[in-house]
């Protein structure tokens, strides 16, 4: 029997992705565009001693990677966060809510990531196309490329990540030379208050809360793990190799821009782009403009990677209709979750504006962070440690749940503004109003045959 069947002979998602490729995965989900603007707000809190947030955010990054790396050595299925969810709580619901969380998340993200290529698009080439058929043009050029299959998927992505790290590579090439020139503890005189120690590390860890965003992309890579060649070890390697690796990038290029430019003269907004104007001000910024256009289109691409496998592995629980679990025999895709992530997607692409959206995604996520953390630390205190899987102590599922906690605290009484954590009610409210009326959880026949199959391969 092929490995691409299932013992009922429906086909299976195939397992063809390297370590390298799942590596540069997520290593492109995490870099992103996000890093060109971050830098500029980030040094307005540490002034040029920036480079230390990313250190400190880092390892509360890596405490919740380290768990996902745990978790998907164990557990390679395809649904993430939602399946280790309902293995350790066996609670149809909250495994429902956990898993439709990280979905919209993804769908935020594509539908703003579409307007932003339209737009960057549109002024690149002075063009007076409607920004809604572009960004729509480029969901079909994304959705192309996820039907045709997961080594397309893969070797795009694989390109879209060389070049937005070509592109940080340029930031740190053109003002290596300043390196030295600036003092790197200089600290913000009216927040450091005399260089007190505590007032410091107050200041380090606000930039921490800013800058631990820029390491998720673990989420992205849990939902793959189907697909990836030995995935008990590659995956928690993959993980750990792009974390460090993103660390690495990240303070080299908050180095070189606090070197090139006073920490203070460093704009909010495309602070890099200024970087490379003062550094090189003979090197066209248009092609940090193209570059940036691939950085979005590659956090597209992950996401709705992430959504379709996300769906698809709810569907083979139980928990969302049978037909999202379907996968294309000769592509090996799941093309019926493809599509519907599509047209949710085209939709919020036509809204427009969904900021509001998209920022309270991030308190659903630290949340899912919580939540998947714990389930770890249930999972092994109930079940016997299987052989050859990587394993963290206890004792760092229960750090990464208390570093997500905290973070929940800071961001939701984080400048008086309550609108996120209300829509991020009203989503959990929704998706759960959804659960009970859709039914979802309910076919205890599908939920008995997953829960069989998985005893047996466990």
């Amino acid at each position: 029997m092929s490995t691409s069947e299932s013992a009922a002979g429906e086909p299976k998602l195939e397992r063809s992705v390297t370590l390298w490729q799942i590596t540069l995965y997520g290593l492109g989900s995490m870099l992103g565009a996000g890093i060109y603007g971050l830098i500029g707000q980030a040094a307005g809190q540490l002034g040029s001693a920036v480079w230390m947030a990313f250190i400190v955010s880092m390892i509360a990054a890596m405490l919740t990677g380290l768990s996902y790396a745990n978790i998907v050595s164990r557990y390679p299925r395809a649904g993430g966060a939602a399946y280790v969810t309902q293995r350790a709580y066996m609670i149809p619901l909250l495994s429902y809510v956990v898993g439709l969380t990280v979905v919209c998340s993804g769908l935020t993200s594509i539908a703003t990531q579409s307007n932003v290529v339209a737009e960057s698009i549109i002024k690149l080439f002075s063009l007076t196309i409607p920004v809604w058929v572009l960004a729509i043009g480029f969901l079909m050029f994304i959705g192309a490329i996820l039907l045709r299959g997961i080594k397309e998927c893969m070797w795009f992505n694989a390109l879209c990540t060389i070049i937005e790290a070509s592109g940080l590579l340029i930031v740190i090439v053109s003002g290596f030379s300043y390196w030295g020139s600036q003092n790197l503890f200089e600290f913000p005189a009216e927040a450091s208050h005399n260089g007190e120690l505590g007032t410091i590390a107050i200041l380090v860890m606000q930039g921490a809360v800013l800058t631990f965003f820029s390491f998720i992309g673990f989420e992205d890579m849990l939902n793959v793990a189907e697909e990836v060649k030995d995935p008990k070890r590659n995956m928690p390697l993959a993980i750990i190799l792009a974390m460090v690796a993103a660390t690495v990038i990240y303070m080299a290029v908050a180095i070189t821009a606090v070197s090139v430019m006073h920490y203070s003269e460093l704009p909010k907004a495309l602070a890099l782009v200024a970087v490379v104007q003062k550094a090189w001000p003979w090197f066209p910024t248009v092609i940090l403009s193209v570059i940036t256009i691939f950085a979005v289109s590659n956090t597209a691409l992950v996401n709705w990677v992430m959504g379709s496998r996300l769906l698809y592995g709810m569907s083979r629980q139980g928990l969302m209709p049978e037909a999202l679990g379907k996968v294309n025999a000769k592509t090996k895709t799941p093309h019926v979750a493809i599509f519907t992530i599509f047209a949710i997607v085209v939709v919020l692409a036509l809204i427009g504006d969904i900021k509001a959206l998209a920022s309270s995604t991030v308190l659903l996520l630290l949340t899912v962070f919580t939540v998947v953390n714990l389930a770890l630390v249930v999972l092994k205190n109930r079940e016997e440690t299987p052989e050859g899987t990587f394993e963290v102590p206890v004792i760092i599922p229960i750090l990464g749940a208390l570093v997500c906690s905290a973070l929940i605290v800071v961001r939701l009484f984080q400048g008086g503004d309550f609108t996120a954590p209300a829509i991020a009610i009203g989503l959990i409210a929704l998706i759960t109003v959804l659960y009970f009326v859709t039914g979802a959880g309910r076919d205890q026949a599908r939920l008995q045959r997953f829960i069989e199959q998985e005893e047996a391969a466990t």
